[in-house]
């Protein structure tokens, strides 16, 4: 019978990783490609892809960059055709790819929230959809195991409200929502579908915020464990959730927030 540290292996698996090329979807790639799965990478930057694709196959692993505008929803959707195709199957689909916008609601405008719902909330549900259909294309495991895993990306708006990310915020509540109507239909199919919650975490993508020291102290102190998040703090969490060890475990937001929301989500 294997271990709960044999369950933990993607050894075999093939992972689809959106936003791929910086930050916590890097990370996440590099995590799964550990974990022993060969990984496709999507994003729109090809020279941050192929470095990122490199350091999946320095980890033994084989990798597909794949260079793609999520807004553009007919390549976003080939994206997973394509890497199905070219690994011969698709187990794992990580939409870690989002885009943000700082704006109090008085200035949104409609482009404003039609971009960002593309790459957020389109482009991950219609990924999402896509990804199912080539989980399904193989027969359940005979022990009752999972035919695939579909791992969102939450966020702290997605429980509680922030200033001025009030769209980003709309956006990825509806992916927590998303998460369990997923859960719910593809269940009976064999499919799991959860996401992951981060909290602050200081990446490339936030580093103006914590170069703010009064605003990143601020935000430190409402944390228990007196940190921001680093993107590797994410590897456990994407691994046990691409797993089979998580084959029971479907519809559930798992945050990795160094609890962050003891004291509430909103700022």
């Amino acid at each position: 019978m294997p271990t709960v540290l044999d369950r933990m292996r993607l050894d075999g698996k093939v992972a689809l990783v959106t936003g791929a090329s910086r930050g916590l979807g890097r990370g996440m790639a590099l995590a799964l490609a550990e974990a022993g799965a060969d990984v496709a990478l999507v994003a729109r930057d090809a020279d941050r892809l192929a470095v990122a694709a490199a350091e999946v196959e320095t980890r033994g692993r084989r990798a597909l960059p794949l260079a793609v505008d999520l807004a553009d929803l007919d390549a976003a959707t080939c994206a997973v055709d394509e890497a199905a195709a070219a690994f011969g199957r698709l187990d794992i689909l990580v939409t870690a790819a989002a885009t943000q916008l700082r704006r109090p609601i008085l200035e949104v405008t409609p482009d404003d929230w039609d971009r960002l719902h593309a790459v957020n909330l389109r482009a991950v549900y219609f990924m999402g959809q896509r990804a199912a259909q080539r989980m399904l294309d193989r027969e359940r495991p005979p022990d009752g195991g999972a035919r695939g895993k579909v791992i969102n990306v939450a966020s702290l708006t997605s429980a509680g409200a922030w200033p001025d990310v009030s769209v980003y915020g709309a956006t990825k509540g509806g992916v927590a929502q998303l998460t369990k109507a997923q859960a719910l239909e593809w269940g009976p199919l064999g499919i799991c579908a959860n996401a992951i919650g981060p909290g602050s975490f200081h990446t490339e993508l936030t580093e103006a915020l914590y170069a703010d020291e009064p605003r990143a102290a601020r935000i430190v102190s409402r944390i228990p464990l007196g940190r921001p998040g680093l993107a590797d703090d994410l590897a456990g969490a994407v691994v046990f959730l691409a797993s089979p060890a998580s084959d029971y475990v479907t519809g559930q937001v798992l945050w990795v927030d160094g609890g962050f929301q003891v004291l509430g989500a909103g700022l």
